[in-house]
């Protein structure tokens, strides 16, 4: 335990600590929690009190907090070596985990190339779709499709790729000319197709028109497979992914799946492009790959890609991108222990098992007044709070209900974080039957009053 008081740590945070994605007035404001502990699924903060990880920790918990196989992966891994570079030397454990991956990755991704984050992994990914071209003689094709409410991270080029005006609208002036296409999302839908069975193929035929158009100039199509997660977790018609992936073929632009937040059993499949039989030309992944311990990433790519960048040294085809702590021990240690966790536990089985119990409780959430829509994919939801349900009139942002909330749930034991005024359903893949009941309880009795 700290030998702080939480007072004082609560001090130092607000003197020395800018926090992500959050208004530091209000910050300032308020008396935050101050986590020093995990056990399971659970958090605990400086006073002792325990609240249910209803977010997996910003989406990258698996097995839950301070699991003790991995636990003493990481204690032996650092006992052997800590770091050392990739840059003129392999190493023993990224090779190990290198290999696993690609035995588990949708077929036909042949080679991994590691990074720290899942912003990263998608800019490698632009990059080298980028690059691939201009080795096949194609420099021209230099823009990337996008599609509306995207999310791919908060470097330059994944914020390029990104759709989310509150996000990434300051940066506009700093961000290279993409192109969007319509997202399938019936709820949203821009083509008025509010229907599952129309939906993704009104957006499919938009999206063709687009290729055709443009395709000489078309570098590479980025989504996230099945499920948009920062955009407010907007689930994708079935069959949508399948054809994109067939567009994306007919018109020799490179298909970009961004799996940072779908990977790694949050859909009930190891992949979220395994649903629809998709194997991408890029895949980028991040969050669970480590279950949450440290920052790892990698960029999968197939045999066709790495091969346009193997020449003569003279010839400048080398991919030049790299990072400090690319392919740590520690983390592929842990990344490779977390990988045998989900045999062991048969994981993917329990998420199936977990995901039908959330369902249940989303069905009896959709009559309230006050939810306009509830979103599912696998064990990630989101549960979108409106002012007015026959219209589904949003609530003013400014008032923070989403906020308040999150807020509201920490009296009931659990703590969660919203996308605007959608409340997000995203625990660790570990959680139990009791705890899922208890998360959504929790968040029920927080809508009542907040809504009220």
């Amino acid at each position: 335990m700290s030998s702080f008081t939480t007072a004082q740590l609560r001090t130092w945070d607000k003197q020395y600590v800018w926090h992500p994605f959050t208004q530091m007035q209000d910050w300032l404001a308020d008396e935050p929690l101050v986590i020093v502990r995990g056990e399971g699924c659970w958090l605990v903060d400086s006073d002792g009190n325990r609240y249910l990880d209803g977010v997996a920790s910003m989406w990258t918990n698996v097995h839950g907090h301070c699991h003790p196989e991995l636990n003493q992966a990481l204690a032996d891994q650092a006992a052997r070596l800590e770091h050392a570079t990739l840059l003129g030397l392999a190493g023993e454990q990224s090779v190990l985990l290198a290999r696993r991956l690609i035995g588990i990755a949708p077929p036909g991704l042949t080679k991994v190339f590691y990074s720290d984050n899942g912003s990263t992994a998608v800019e490698v990914g632009l990059k080298m779709a980028y690059q691939y071209h201009c080795h096949k003689g194609e420099p021209q094709r230099s823009r990337f499709i996008r599609l509306q409410h995207a999310y791919h991270g908060d470097t330059i080029g994944s914020m390029s790729v990104g759709g989310v005006a509150i996000y990434h609208e300051t940066f506009r002036p700093l961000l290279f000319s993409t192109v969007e296409a319509p997202a399938p999302y019936c709820y949203r839908c821009p083509l008025g197709k509010n229907d599952p069975s129309t939906c993704g193929l009104a957006c499919l035929g938009a999206l063709e028109q687009l290729m055709a158009q443009q395709s000489e100039h078309l570098a590479g199509m980025v989504i996230e497979p099945l499920l948009q997660g920062a955009g407010g977790m907007l689930a994708h018609p079935e069959g949508y992914l399948r054809g994109v992936r067939e567009l994306c073929s007919r018109y020799g632009v490179l298909l970009i799946a961004d799996e940072v937040a779908t990977g790694f059993g949050r859909t009930g499949r190891m992949f979220a492009c395994e649903h629809e039989g998709v194997t991408p030309d890029i895949m980028a992944i991040s969050k669970g790959l480590c279950a949450g311990y440290l920052p790892l990433a990698a960029t999968l790519a197939t045999e066709a890609i790495y091969q346009a960048f193997l020449g003569n040294y003279t010839e400048l085809k080398t991919f030049f991108h790299g990072h400090t702590f690319t392919g740590n021990p520690l983390a592929c240690a842990v990344a490779l222990k977390s990988l045998e966790l989900f045999e062991q536990n048969r994981l993917l089985e329990s998420v199936q098992e977990r995901s039908g119990q959330l369902a249940a409780w989303l069905e009896k959430l959709a009559a309230h007044p006050q939810v306009g829509e509830v979103r599912q994919c696998g064990l990630a939801a989101g549960i979108e709070l409106v002012r007015d349900k026959a219209t589904k009139e949003p609530y003013p942002w400014e008032e923070k209900r989403g906020i308040r909330v999150c807020l509201e749930a920490r009296k009931h034991g659990v703590f969660s974080r919203p996308l605007g005024n959608t409340m997000v359903v995203f625990p660790p893949l570990a959680i139990t039957g009791q705890e899922l009941d208890l998360l959504m309880e929790g968040l029920e009795q927080a809508i009542e009053v907040v809504t009220d």
